[in-house]
């Protein structure tokens, strides 16, 4: 027996090993990974097997209907995004949008009205406005989608929707959700809610989709009203039902062109998600007259993207920055690649201010984020941290370009989560939240270089302790 688990362990370790040299996508990471799969017997194989497989690199990521995704990338890229002039008016929002176009193949768009949607009861009475006046179809997408009052309220209006002849599409993730089984799905289904799960948690399959979330938050009304940003279907939106108090967040209303492209993704995740037939007809995508002066992109990727589209937006924004920076985002744990481009951005002259929560929903998350602030208050980044807990994932640049939407700055949403942008391209919209940004860090506590450098011994140990597996956040 001793021999046994001698061998398997041995076995286990050289797989590992060879693995990591094989697809090591970085050495620290890689080194990383070799010390947890011989330290940890058994375990530390498991663990990289779980969330430190490169998928991306090792095309092990080939799930029933995988490849089905990319038709809607690559053959019907023409059908459903139109590449027209949308007349930029500098070169720093020309290079952005030519990025998003070649990671996530969709282009940006003219004719948009934005809406910025700021706490829980804007975001969800704009929502429930648009699904009451529905005509058509209501499409929904969400990672959490929560037993409780709002839940409820999106309850009573698919059933009078359906009454009235509408489709009702809704998918989910399956590990965000996962609550919403057995009853409470049967009950949405029961309506006549065409309800699905992304990438259900099921044998034979756990182990490949476990660390592969749906992260998005996608409403999409008659192809005409999108909705999109952090927020999920949850009471503690709206009140103080956990420790952290009522959650705040933001959110974008859509309306033109650009919601073609936010449809597109649902439309893809769906088809995944179904198996059902295609949706990429006029009806579901119809054609849009212009609604307002916004030009907006979205930007999505996920684990069987080609590229991390959603961390090339992040860098490339923060590197096409002439005068300021401006962030806020509860899990704010960027990579190697971020830290540098934005630390040169710091030492180049730009203004750069991140706006956190001091207190988190992840403890693990919390001290490993705090982990990188010494460097970056070291090099002139500005890092505000607020009381309540701010679930916003905002990137602001030179007060004209704003990102909006559902990915964090961290590893779990640069490599594993499918996440979804919306990009504006508009000085009006980015003012707006720039000025609301400015407020806020008035009335929160700004972190000084000296006093943080002095902070206890023990927090810098749990800090270092935290950052040391902050590529599984």
């Amino acid at each position: 027996m001793a021999n046994l688990f001698l061998f398997s362990y041995i076995a286990l370790g050289l797989w590992g090993f060879f693995s990591v040299i094989m697809h090591g996508s970085r050495p620290t990471k890689s080194l990383a990974w070799v010390l947890t799969i011989f330290i940890i017997p058994f375990g530390g194989a498991i663990l990289y097997y779980l969330f430190g497989v490169n998928r991306r690199k090792f095309k092990f990521f080939r799930l029933k209907r995988s490849q089905k995704r990319k038709l809607y990338d690559v053959e019907n890229v023409e059908v459903v995004s139109k590449e027209v002039d949308v007349g930029f008016d500098s070169r720093q929002s020309e290079k952005l949008a030519e990025l998003i176009k070649n990671n996530s193949y969709l282009h940006p768009s003219k004719g948009n009205a934005v809406r910025i949607l700021n706490n829980g009861n804007q975001t969800f009475e704009a929502i429930f406005n648009a699904i009451s006046k529905a005509k058509h179809f209501i499409h929904v997408q969400y990672y959490i989608f929560e037993k409780g009052e709002l839940q409820d309220r999106f309850y009573e209006l698919f059933k009078s929707k359906i009454a009235e002849g509408l489709e009702v599409r809704m998918i989910y993730d399956s590990f965000g959700s996962v609550s919403f089984r057995g009853k409470l799905k049967k009950r949405f289904r029961d309506i006549g809610v065409k309800t699905y799960p992304m990438m259900p948690l099921r044998f034979g399959s756990f182990l490949y989709t476990l660390n592969y979330r749906n992260h998005r938050k996608i409403i999409v009304v008659d192809g005409k009203v999108g909705f999109t940003g952090g927020f999920n279907v949850s009471d503690k939106y709206m009140k103080p039902i956990s420790d952290l108090g009522v959650w705040q967040d933001l959110h974008v209303r859509l309306e033109g062109p650009v919601v073609n492209s936010l449809h597109r993704i649902f439309i893809k995740d769906y088809h995944f998600a179904s198996g059902e037939a295609l949706l990429l007809t006029p009806k579901y995508l119809p054609e849009h007259e212009p609604v307002g002066n916004c030009i907006a992109q979205i930007a999505a990727s996920g684990p069987d993207s080609n590229q991390p589209a959603i961390m090339q937006q992040y860098i490339a924004m923060i590197g096409l920055a002439e005068e300021s920076i401006f962030i806020a985002n509860p899990y704010f744990i960027p990579d190697t690649a971020v830290i540098q481009a934005l630390k040169i951005a710091a030492q180049s002259g730009v203004e750069i201010n991140v706006l956190v929560p001091r207190k988190g929903d992840s403890l693990l998350a919390t001290y490993s984020m705090f982990s990188n602030f010494e460097g970056f208050l070291a090099v002139g980044v500005n890092i505000f941290t607020r009381s309540d807990f701010a679930h916003s994932k905002v990137i602001l640049i030179d007060g004209k370009i704003a990102s909006v939407g559902s990915g964090n700055f961290d590893h779990r949403s640069f490599e594993h989560n499918f996440e979804t942008n919306a990009v504006i391209y508009d000085e009006q919209i980015a003012k707006q939240i720039q000025t609301e940004f400015k407020r806020e860090c008035k009335e929160v506590d700004k972190l000084s270089f000296e006093k943080f450098k002095s902070r206890p011994q023990t927090q810098k140990f749990l800090e270092g302790l935290a950052r040391f597996f902050s590529p599984l956040l």
